[in-house]
């Protein structure tokens, strides 16, 4: 199942994201993650299995220049995450579709994301 978050969800979130964004504390990307929650112009999904967080997307809108698009604003993925114990599932698929059919419900024909050259992992 794949639920779109609420605030009440985002210590969640951010015990799942702070193991993707090493760089940050839980408490950092909580707060950072309420406060997306509460704007319009992002959203975040969670992937349940047997009623267990297994990951979770995040998604957004970008009204600046989106490489590679013609259109504004753009559906923009910033982040998705799969556990380590339940990847190649096509969990990350089901969470990428959900952020593309929430983009294109707020008037978006593009979706966009990127990826740093040295994550082969992501690749795969």
């Amino acid at each position: 199942m794949i639920r779109k978050a609420t605030k009440g969800d985002t210590r969640i979130l951010a015990e799942m994201a702070v193991q993707m964004w090493i760089s940050h504390t839980v408490d950092e990307l909580e707060a950072e993650f309420s406060d997306g929650i509460k704007n319009n112009k992002s959203v975040f999904f969670i992937k349940y299995k047997d009623n267990l967080p297994v990951g979770f997307a995040q998604c957004g809108l970008r009204t600046d220049y989106v490489e590679g698009t013609k259109s504004s604003p753009v559906g923009y993925l910033e982040g998705i995450f799969i556990g380590a114990d339940y990847r190649k599932n096509g969990y990350a698929k089901e969470l990428l579709l959900a952020c593309e059919m929430w983009a294109k419900d707020m008037g978006c024909s593009e979706f966009a994301s990127d990826c740093e050259l040295d994550n082969m992992e992501s690749f795969i």
